[in-house]
């Protein structure tokens, strides 16, 4: 088969199933992407230039559609350029966020778009208005409606066909569209993400912090340490934690910026406003910012953890909860959409209400305390992934879904 991949930042989500296609062998793979220093065997690559950012004059709530508008004209170009070569593809697969499969329907007007749908944005529901602390802006509802422009563009496609990778994450999107977006569930590699029995008897070093077998380790991972993550909830759990366990050592991973939501006031970064409000109530000597990590440090801080903290709005769920799982950690996470399709709590983990730091600290020093009972929820979170997040079954399903497109779909 013919496969066209499009996604802004090369491979994205497509890393695995790519890969996989390569190794099946009998497929040509082509990628249209922005420029960057990716490769995968057996995929060619055609890059594609934004022209220009949206205009200054474009009203505020407009300017990500008209990006979106941007990208889908510059990947058009791009696929002319690969159809006058004589490449057409059997099928289309990308991520909708960005706008970029928009106009492909007009280049390729045979061949079924297999795309993305992460979220529908909802101005009363979810994310928006979830936290108590950050009430929305007189004026974020109509935003929120104008967000889901390219969502909505996409839906619209005559041969177009959706994926999503939680129960959740299908749920917000309206009712009509639900019966074109399959639920596909990722999958982790198993075999990299596996747990380590002698992990928690020798040195552990990240970034230059030296974790020690004494040592109790909690952690917590996010792309960013921001709200829409827990960051602020985690922050105000580690007083306690600090104080009831002497021997506790924290490391938390992220970056300063914003992926989701609103900066803080000052506009610096969440980690200084959180330092800020904690200040003289954390011994910094145990408490370790170590930034974004390498992959192979990433695990092994997994592999090491006492207790893993994992906390989101009502939103998509990161692909270190499904390490962390495959890992056997033992995880603390928020009772919130999609986490609880995740975690069962006392059975693959503890659910914790998101909101409350104290009750986050409570559960976060009872596995430090009760080692036999995180033993068992870290075996529960890995017979978890076993069944449910096995990468390989995950491609088989991938496989499966891209022949019941190309097949079923009348063009």
């Amino acid at each position: 088969m013919r496969y066209l991949f499009v996604h802004q930042n090369f491979p994205g989500q497509f890393l695995h199933f790519v890969r996989h296609l390569h190794e099946q062998g009998g497929h040509e793979i082509v990628f249209i992407s922005e420029a960057n220093a990716g490769e995968i065997p057996g995929v060619r690559r055609a890059i594609y230039r934004v022209p220009r950012l949206p205009s200054s004059a474009t009203h505020p709530h407009l300017r990500e559609f008209e990006y979106g508008l941007l990208r889908a004209e510059a990947v058009a170009t791009a696929a002319k350029t690969l159809k006058g070569l004589g490449y057409v593809p059997d099928i289309i697969i990308g991520h909708h966020g960005w706008g970029e499969l928009l106009n492909l329907v007009d280049i390729f007007p045979g061949c079924p778009i297999l795309g993305y749908f992460e979220f529908f944005y909802h101005t009363d529901r979810n994310d928006v208005g979830f936290d108590p602390e950050f009430p929305p802006s007189p004026d974020l509802a109509a935003a929120v409606r104008v967000k889901n422009a390219i969502n909505l563009q996409a839906l619209s496609l005559p041969n177009g066909y959706g994926q999503t990778p939680t129960q959740f994450q299908k749920s917000t999107y309206p009712g009509w569209a639900q019966d074109r977006i399959s639920l596909l569930r990722e999958g982790v590699n198993l075999e990299l993400c596996q747990p380590d029995a002698q992990a928690r008897r020798r040195n552990l070093v990240i970034n230059g912090v030296k974790i020690s077998p004494r040592d109790a380790l909690v952690t917590y991972v996010a792309r960013n340490l921001e709200p829409y993550r827990g960051f602020h909830s985690v922050m105000r759990a580690l007083p306690r934690i600090l104080t009831e366990r002497k021997d506790a050592q924290i490391i938390l991973v992220g970056g300063d910026q914003v992926s989701y939501g609103a900066p803080p006031p000052d506009r610096r970064s969440w980690k200084d406003t959180m330092l800020k409000e904690l200040e003289g109530k954390l011994d910094l000597s145990r408490v370790h910012f170590v930034g974004k990590v390498a992959y192979d440090d990433f695990r092994s801080l997994l592999k090491r953890s006492d207790a893993h903290l994992y906390l989101t709005y009502p939103f998509v769920a990161s692909w270190s909860l499904r390490e962390a799982m495959a890992t056997g950690c033992p995880i603390i996470g928020s009772d919130t959409a999609p986490v609880s399709e995740f975690i069962t709590d006392g059975v693959t983990g503890r659910l914790v209400p998101f909101l409350e730091p104290d009750r986050i600290a409570d559960v976060v020093l009872e596995l430090l305390e009760d080692r036999k009972q995180a033993r068992r929820l870290g075996q529960g979170a890995r017979g978890y992934a076993e069944a449910e997040l096995s990468l390989q079954d995950y491609l088989q399903r991938y496989d499966v879904l891209v022949k019941d497109v190309v097949s079923k779909y009348e063009f």
